[in-house]
């Protein structure tokens, strides 16, 4: 009897022991924390299946909570689905009184892009302070009870499982296993589809690659006031070649137009300033500062150019969603080139980098002598804004990851298809944004001046429909994950479909993609597309131009 009383506490006890934590399984697997990432999950949920987030980041809504409040949107009617629902919610916030707490709502202005940032009319705001966004997404995974797993990296060496051309799981670096159906890479990064063996592209294609005439090399291509518009010395003693080069310029030869390369259009920070002295944090000077690094601007404003603050775009309550313009900004051009590829510790190191630099150039232009006194003296109107991104200093948790890894999948987008020359297939999702790509390098023309190159900036006449086949990879290469960030396309063509609106619909459309094939337990590439557009329609995602 004691024998069995015994035996019957140890089996309690083994009854009551948690089960393993290491371990997930779920119909969809979805790696990113990015806005795509949230809106894949919701749609997921919405066709009753069972979904994981497994996120990097810690903060959801990757850019469009880190600082890129002043939405880049191109035509707003072409912008359906969770991602208008996101903009409707926004809407709702700020027309609360509380939602005002720096500024009055009547002294706000309502200036977007081309249009008010505010449209009553479809009860849509497109212009935004970070952590509304972020609690918006917060929102959605309260509502929705979506499962995620945040500050989990995925192991990019061995961490991929494949079985007949299919993943079956992915493991991260904490040792954790998920186990899906179907996988959605929504990184910016496209970790998962090159652990994964797709194929992708870094850099520039030739324009012989897809006949393009805007992508590769565009050396004296200057489409918006990016560039050196009066001729700069790059070197370290003016016009002495012998001196060496300033800081912040490439010594490599430029290369000829049209041809193909690995450099890839720089990045920044979307810093939010304020200049509400109670919510201001002053710029403070870096660890590290050198000043001398920035003797290039100084040589811009001794030339005569001050067009400093042309990109502190407002947003609500008193602060900037401020983003990079001319010469010498925040972009950090030429220094992101393995960024894609480089392992984490590498991408560290590339993130501390830029943080550096952009801080030492607010710190100088706040500081420095060499800067007019009128920028001076309009700097220390500014700072860091005291409630956004509380836990990391009030800086952005999110790098402007502008472009890294492009699929090469089973359909590629070109600019052709972008500018209206092509009638795109089983389209998903609509683009309206310019071809436009920030500068990708700074080199020494051969008359010995500084000069940037790589900013191209060209019109859509009108929205274009973006293919299904840009989320999936080559059937061959693997045959049930999604990518609906880092999409099958050209340079070119990326840099119109790169905007956030255009992120969140595409991820809706990817999970509505991925229910469906779990559905009907076949490949992502065998779905009908007729079923995949009943859906869509359903979820008012706009396929088409209106006529």
């Amino acid at each position: 009897m004691k024998f069995l009383s015994s035996l019957f506490i140890l089996l309690l006890s083994f009854s009551c022991q948690p089960e393993s934590t290491s371990d997930y399984d779920a119909d969809l697997i979805i790696y990113g924390g990015t806005s795509a990432a949230i809106t894949a999950a919701v749609q997921a949920k919405k066709m009753g299946k069972s979904v994981i987030i497994v996120s990097p980041d810690k903060h959801l809504g990757g850019l469009s909570s880190g600082g890129l409040g002043y939405t880049d949107t191109g035509n707003k009617s072409v912008i359906g689905g969770l991602a208008r629902e996101f903009y409707h919610r926004v809407y709702i916030h700020y027309q609360t009184d509380s939602a005002w707490k720096w500024q009055k709502k009547e002294e706000y202005g309502n200036k977007g892009q081309g249009t008010p940032a505010m449209d009553g009319e479809n009860r849509t705001m497109w212009i935004f302070e970070p952590h509304v966004a972020e609690q918006i997404f917060e929102d959605f995974t309260k509502e929705n009870e979506l499962e995620i797993h945040r500050d989990e990296w995925l192991d990019r060496e061995t961490g991929v499982t494949k079985e007949n051309g299919e993943i079956t799981q992915i493991k991260t670096l904490s040792g954790k296993t998920y186990r899906g159906k179907v996988f959605i890479d929504a990184t910016y990064e496209g970790d998962l589809m090159a652990a994964a063996g797709v194929s992708f592209h870094v850099g520039r294609e030739s324009n012989s690659t897809y006949g393009e005439k805007w992508n590769g090399v565009q050396v004296g291509v200057y489409q918006h006031r990016h560039y050196f518009d009066k001729n700069i010395s790059p070197y370290i003693i003016a016009d002495d070649p012998s001196s060496g080069l300033l800081p912040e310029i490439s010594a490599d030869p430029s290369g000829e137009n049209g041809e193909g390369d690995k450099r890839i259009q720089a990045y920044n920070y979307r810093m939010a300033l304020s200049r509400h002295p109670d919510n201001r944090v002053p710029f403070a000077k870096p660890d590290n500062y050198d000043p001398a690094r920035y003797e290039l601007l100084a040589r811009v404003y001794a030339a005569g150019r001050d067009d400093t603050f042309e990109k502190y775009d407002p947003i609500p309550n008193l602060k900037t969603d401020t983003n990079n313009h001319g010469p010498f900004s925040t972009d950090y051009i030429g220094k992101n080139y393995t960024y894609p590829e480089a392992s984490y510790e590498e991408r560290k190191q590339i993130l501390q980098e830029h943080i550096d630099y952009q801080k030492g150039l607010i710190y100088y232009l706040a500081n420095d002598p060499n800067v007019p006194a009128v920028v001076r003296e309009e700097m220390t109107q500014w700072g860091l804004a005291k409630d956004e991104f509380t836990d990391n200093g009030n800086w952005p948790h999110q790098i402007y990851v502008r472009e890294a890894r492009r699929m090469i999948g089973a359909y590629v987008m070109t600019e052709h298809d972008v500018l209206g020359a092509k009638s795109v297939p089983e389209p998903v999702g609509m683009g309206s944004y310019s071809l436009d790509s920030h500068n990708a390098q700074r080199f020494v023309t051969s008359d010995g001046f500084v000069q940037n190159e790589g900013d191209i900036g060209v019109h859509a006449e009108k929205p274009y429909s973006i293919s299904l086949g840009t989320l999936l990879p080559k059937k061959e290469e693997c045959t049930n994950l999604l990518v609906p960030v880092c999409v099958s396309s050209s340079h070119t063509a990326f840099g119109s479909i790169r905007m956030e609106p255009v992120f969140m619909i595409l991820g809706q459309s990817a999970a509505a993609a991925a229910s469906l094939a779990i559905d009907q337990g076949i490949p992502v590439q065998e779905l009908s597309y007729a079923d995949l557009k009943v859906v869509l329609d359903k979820e008012k995602q706009i396929l088409t131009q209106k006529k």
